[in-house]
């Protein structure tokens, strides 16, 4: 015990014997919300489509009925907020810094959505960029809230420790490629889950091929996949394949993620999230 102990056990990294709670770096929730589930989406490396399976994953669970939010944890790359089309700006309200809803009543926070300028560069050290996606867990009123998809940015750094560390994550989906190389680095991805503790509802292979529109043939343009083997040499669930389509690629870029109905593809995914 320190001599200058006040005996208040919260808040204190001291391992001492007369501890009287266990230490946690948890943050607590904004007293005014309640969120009952959150679902971290990661990647082991950028460009492999995570921030696209968030969003179009948001789009069919909102549409099943469930109450759906993303938090947008990719600080210096945020992305969710174009893909929907969304122009306003979060502002400070009585409960807390209102997130901005989505046409169909997705709530939505991320950095963009602070900042004066879209393209605004966010040049933070990772303690800032760790500080401010607690904020959005801690100071933003979510209200009501099925599930929480929280966007990650790629890798095992800062960020994915501050979330798995801060935050009450029921479960991970990891976004992959077919790359071998890709294959490597998601096997870090899962190894980091498996040690912080976090379940990892399984694997989403994003542009596992191409099928022609008019003659059905089915193209496989980043080579043949991996993912099996990842799955079977951790033990987990390959939760989807998902096909390169222009169509989406389209909707992205006009913010009309929205628009995106084609449940069968993510049949496998949502019935893990919603068995969490």
């Amino acid at each position: 015990m320190s001599e200058n102990c006040d005996n208040n056990c919260k808040g204190c990294s001291e391992n001492c014997s007369e501890r009287k709670e266990e230490f946690s770096l948890r943050e607590e929730l904004n007293e005014h919300s309640k969120v009952k589930k959150v679902i971290g989406v990661i990647s082991g490396k950028g460009g492999v489509g995570k921030s696209m399976a968030t969003s179009m994953v948001s789009v069919l669970m909102n549409r099943r009925g469930h109450k759906v939010a993303i938090l947008d944890a990719d600080v210096t790359g945020p992305s969710i907020p174009k893909v929907f089309g969304i122009k306003e700006k979060a502002e400070q309200g009585d409960l807390g810094i209102m997130p901005v809803e989505t046409a169909a009543g997705i709530k939505v926070m991320s950095i963009n959505l602070v900042l004066e300028n879209e393209t605004d560069p966010v040049i933070w050290r990772g303690p800032l960029i760790g500080g401010a996606i607690k904020q959005f867990w801690t100071d933003v009123y979510w209200g009501d809230v099925d599930y929480m998809f929280i966007d990650m940015p790629p890798g095992t750094g800062d960020v994915a420790l501050t979330v798995f560390q801060s935050l009450p994550v029921d479960g991970i989906i990891v976004i992959t490629s077919p790359q071998e190389l890709v294959s490597m680095i998601v096997s870090k991805a899962v190894r980091m889950a498996e040690l912080m503790h976090v379940p990892v509802l399984g694997l989403v292979e994003n542009m596992s091929y191409f099928k022609a529109p008019d003659t059905g043939a089915v193209y496989k343009v980043f080579g043949e996949s991996h993912i099996d083997d990842i799955a079977k040499d951790h033990n987990l669930k390959v939760l989807s394949k998902l096909s390169i389509d222009p169509e989406i690629a389209r909707m992205s870029d006009r913010g009309q993620m929205e628009l995106y109905d084609d449940e069968e593809p993510f049949k496998d995914l949502i019935e893990a999230i919603e068995a969490v």
